[in-house]
């Protein structure tokens, strides 16, 4: 601030507080961790209003700006919002459309808490009925008068199904509804939803995407229209990301297509490996030819099947406990997406709160073990899960 005649505990606040000299052009882009921007007097703030520029971090913030642009580009729509989490993405995304009296069709097979979110919405008069999303015939069957949005996953959690996106699409335009989906398992290196007539993508950025197991936030991506409602909600629910994750975030996605490219081939040769391990009872991946809907994944999918797979075991515990504790480079973790590999027991973890009878509908059983695959080599993933294995043989 130069010289001035103000005291110590003034210039404390003040001194270093603004830059001098040219900074503006940082190879990059810098962290803005600020609760809100100067003006310089009301017709500055009024400008700062007509461009829709910063003033109040819960607002607007570079960092969030500057991921939103990256997402909008890789998943092909017209304008995305950064929000603080998936979940917060979903909830936001949603209840930006829905009103009272609508009904939504979902996938039965999802991630739990996505489920316990839809089943919540009744308390505002919001139905939903939950199906086999794979069943186009129950699809069309499902349809209501007040169905407005169909919401499903692109791969399902944890069972690793696959949806036909352009034909759901194409029954929910035909019936005033919007197709809502949840691309986070296979991200936009594998399949871009909007291009197959999706209205809305979903990311959970906090996986794939950010790829670093340090981050939680979350995307919506669609028209600009329906991202203009979700803002303003999102304004007054306080769903917006904090600028240090938006900032990680961005960061980890510069290399996703380097990431998710090889998590894929690794999921792809640890799917066939362990297809062909004599004590696990089934597998679950798009790339197998025995996978139901291995055919529509060859179609839709670019790149690769996705890094996640599921496998099942004996439904026995103390092995199941004895198989986890043998992992060696495998760790569990509440998580996906990382560039280390990761298991999770879905009955203990992402559907603990489905009941035993709807989970066993899903086919999800006490021996499903899901994997997130990482970057390793994948004989030394293989061998991994192959000596753990081996409890089984006991």
């Amino acid at each position: 601030m130069g010289e001035t005649n103000f005291s110590r505990e003034t210039e404390i606040l003040n001194q270093g507080a603004y830059l001098k000299g040219r900074a503006d052009s940082p190879e990059t882009a810098p962290l803005y961790l600020t609760t809100a921007f100067n003006v310089e007097d009301l017709d500055d703030l009024e400008d700062m209003y007509s461009v829709q520029g910063y003033t109040y971090i819960r607002t607007r913030n570079p960092n969030r700006n500057a991921l939103a642009e990256l997402v909008t580009y890789l998943e092909k729509g017209e304008k995305s919002l950064i929000c603080s989490c998936g979940m917060a993405a979903i909830s936001t995304a949603l209840l930006s459309i829905l009103e009272q009296g609508d009904h939504v069709l979902s996938d039965k097979t999802l991630y739990g808490e996505t489920i316990d979110l839809l089943e919540g919405f009744s308390k505002f008069g919001i139905s939903v009925t939950f199906i086999d999303f794979t069943n186009i015939d129950e699809i069309k069957a499902s349809i209501k008068p007040n169905t407005k949005v169909l919401y499903t996953e692109t791969i399902s959690n944890p069972m690793i199904t696959v949806v036909d996106i352009e034909t759901v699409a194409n029954i929910a335009h035909e019936n005033g509804a919007k197709l809502v989906v949840d691309n986070t398992f296979t991200t936009s290196l594998a399949i871009r939803p909007i291009e197959k007539g999706a209205d809305i993508t979903i990311n959970s950025l906090t996986k794939f995407a950010n790829g670093h197991s340090d981050v939680v936030i979350g995307s919506i991506t669609s028209t600009d229209e329906i991202i203009k409602k979700a803002y303003s909600l999102q304004v007054l629910l306080g769903t917006t990301a904090n600028p240090f994750d938006a900032w990680m975030c961005q960061r980890g996605m510069r290399t996703m297509d380097l990431r998710v490219q090889k998590q894929m081939d690794n999921a792809a040769k640890l799917a066939k490996a362990l297809q062909e391990h004599p004590c696990v009872l089934k597998v679950h991946h798009p790339s197998l030819e025995n996978h139901p809907q291995h055919e529509l994944a060859k179609k839709i999918f670019e790149n690769g099947y996705g890094g996640m797979l599921s496998f099942e075991m004996p439904n026995d515990r103390e092995k199941i406990n004895a198989f986890m504790r043998r992992l060696k480079i495998v760790h569990y973790a509440m998580t996906l997406g990382g560039y280390r590999s990761t298991i999770s027991h879905p009955v203990s973890s992402s559907h603990y709160a489905v009941p035993e009878e709807e989970r066993l509908k899903m086919g999800i059983t006490f021996g499903l073990m899901r994997v997130s695959v990482g970057i390793e080599s994948p004989d030394d993933l293989i061998a991994d899960f192959y000596q753990a294995l081996d409890v089984f043989k006991d």
